[in-house]
């Protein structure tokens, strides 16, 4: 017999949890919407909108700012007691002299006005009949009758000669008052021509929409004058400062300004404006949207492994039978693969630390025996030069000489044995220097003439011991083998930027340019360290620089730059050998 009739589904529980999970997940994205509505969307276009009207109040004040300079300037020419003598005498004025006599004293009046800085086109200066008298300039071909500039504008026909009228021309605003005394007698009229360009990056601050500036007339003063006729409707807002929505599905924010009636309108697209709101909201609504199939996906692949045993289970009690009762369960391994792979992970890390640390001390002794090596190279010809020097002084009888040489030396010694392979400050390495040049000068006497001119920051620089040492060496001994004395040596100190500069100057033979391209190659053949070997029989002054420039390669690596060449001028011969470096480690 069938059974008619039909049982209620039956859910798997896999499926159950998904619903039940689906309601709740269905719950916080409307939850989210509602949050982000009334949160996050209403207070920021409210912001937006704040926002606008205080973009068109900020244009606004920098717009009065600058017609208040003017204004200022203006008072200024008034305030100066000349300028009524002058426009008097300039009218009365029997002859062209008198009259441009009269002339440079008002273009001297506009020049005090104006000062150091000047952010006009022009300024001028008409009669009181309004015939121009001058122009500070003239470069902005200023209207021979005011009347004429006047008479194009509605604002000027408007004028009633109190206080100051501004006036749009083709690529200028001209600013209009009458040069009067206190007791209100006219003398004349001052145009200062305003730069519209000007007044127009004032307004390049507004990223969305378009800015306007309209006079209480109605007339465009920024900008092209195509939309004239739209923008009369704009002309007599109820209120100094607001935002409306016109038909066209814009906002229209205006700020009045109290001294000049101009009226700053900026209309902005209100999809634009939206544009930022209505993608917070479509992205938030995708963001919960794409959380929650990732969740629903995340719970589904949970709920499949973790019921996955019950199924197998299941699987294995259907399976067994009378048969086969021995058989067995799977189990669920103990191990933790990931664990073990982070303890081999951990172990890998610690021993490779271990590596790095081992190849730097590697690295570190191999820098310590290279300098050593280097120095070594340059301390004997040093006190071979200095014996020398001190046998000759004997013979000839000069005790005085010989102890001096002798402190010198001793000097000199203590600074070159003590701590070979340690940094020295760049005052300590110039110290040292003025011991050599003075041992030297002992042999040269007044053919001989050094200077060392150093910024106040030699401690802030470190060097290998004896580096300046060879390149003055280099000088005594090859540089002034044509050349009559007095031989002049030079070592200048100099800071900037971060970066230190150290110049050898002599006024020797300079060097020859096959020698110099030599010394450069050999340079840029030691500039990877790893390639950097100590010379094997160079000549002396090709010794000294090379060595030591690969001591202070050793050191600043790509924070060096050599540079050797003679000077090119007639009045000045020698050679100098320039080194700069940087104070930071990360010049690169």
């Amino acid at each position: 017999m069938f059974n008619l009739v039909k049982s209620a589904p039956q859910f798997s529980l896999q499926t159950k949890v998904l619903l039940t999970f689906l309601v709740l997940l269905l719950f916080v994205l409307g939850c989210f919407i509602v949050y982000v509505n009334v949160v996050v969307v209403t207070p920021l276009r409210q912001k937006t909108e704040q926002d606008l009207l205080v973009a068109a109040t900020k244009v606004r004040e920098q717009v009065d700012l600058y017609v208040e300079q003017q204004n200022q300037m203006s008072q200024r020419i008034l305030s100066n007691k000349d300028i009524f003598t002058a426009m008097n005498k300039s009218s009365l004025a029997p002859n062209n002299y008198e009259r441009l006599k009269q002339i440079r004293v008002l273009k001297d009046i506009m020049f005090q006005a104006i000062g150091p800085s000047m952010n006009i086109k022009d300024m001028s200066i008409y009669d009181k009949q309004g015939v121009l008298l001058t122009s500070y300039l003239g470069i902005s071909n200023p209207a021979a009758l005011l009347r004429d500039m006047l008479d194009k504008s509605r604002a000027g026909r408007a004028w009633q000669e109190q206080g100051f009228v501004l006036v749009r021309q083709s690529n200028h605003i001209s600013f209009v008052r009458t040069i009067n005394d206190q007791n209100g007698k006219v003398y004349g009229y001052l145009s200062i021509q305003m730069d519209q360009a000007y007044i127009q990056n004032l307004t390049g601050g507004i990223t969305v929409g378009d800015v306007y500036i309209l006079n209480k007339h109605g007339e465009q003063m920024t900008g092209s004058q195509t939309e004239s006729g739209r923008l009369q409707e704009w002309t007599n807002p109820s209120t100094s400062e607001g935002l409306n929505v016109n038909r066209f599905d814009q906002y229209i924010t205006h700020a009045m300004s109290p001294q000049t009636g101009w009226i700053t309108t900026i209309i902005t697209p209100k999809a634009s404006v939206l544009g930022s709101i209505r993608s917070v909201q479509t992205m938030s609504i995708l963001l919960i949207t794409g959380l929650m199939l990732f969740s629903f996906v995340y719970i589904f692949v949970s709920t499949r492994n973790l019921l996955l045993p019950i199924r197998k289970l299941r699987s294995q009690i259907w399976r067994m039978n009378y048969s086969n009762l021995h058989l067995k369960l799977e189990k669920t391994p103990k191990n933790n693969d990931l664990l073990l792979l982070n303890e081999a992970f951990q172990d890998l890390l610690h021993r490779l630390q271990r590596s790095i640390e081992r190849e730097k001390e590697a690295l570190h002794e191999e820098v310590k025996a290279r300098n050593s090596a280097l120095q070594a190279q340059i301390a004997p010809h040093f006190i071979h030069n200095v014996l020398y020097l001190i046998s000759i002084a004997a013979q000839e009888g000069r005790n005085r000489a010989v102890s001096d040489m002798c402190k010198h030396l001793s000097d000199s010694l203590r600074y070159i044995v003590s701590s070979p392979y340690a940094h020295v400050t760049l005052d300590e390495e110039l110290e040292h220097t003025r011991h050599y040049l003075s041992l030297v000068q002992q042999k040269y006497e007044e053919d001989l003439e050094w200077e060392i001119v150093a910024d106040e920051m030699g401690s802030e620089v470190k060097l290998p011991r004896l580096v300046i040492q060879p390149f003055v060496e280099n000088c005594i001994e090859h540089a002034f083998t044509r050349t009559a004395p007095p031989w002049r040596i030079r070592i200048t100190v100099k800071q900037y930027n971060g970066l230190w500069a150290l110049e050898i100057t002599d006024n020797g033979d300079g060097f020859q340019a096959d020698k110099i391209k030599e010394i450069m190659d050999k340079l840029q053949t030691t500039d990877d360290e790893s390639q950097m070997v100590l010379s094997q029989q160079p000549a002396l002054g090709n010794m000294g620089i090379i060595n030591s420039v690969n001591r202070l390669k050793l050191m600043y690596c790509n924070r060096l730059f050599v540079n050797i060449f003679n000077h090119s001028s007639d009045k000045e011969q020698g050679a100098t050998v320039q080194i700069i470096g940087s104070l930071t480690k990360d010049f690169y």
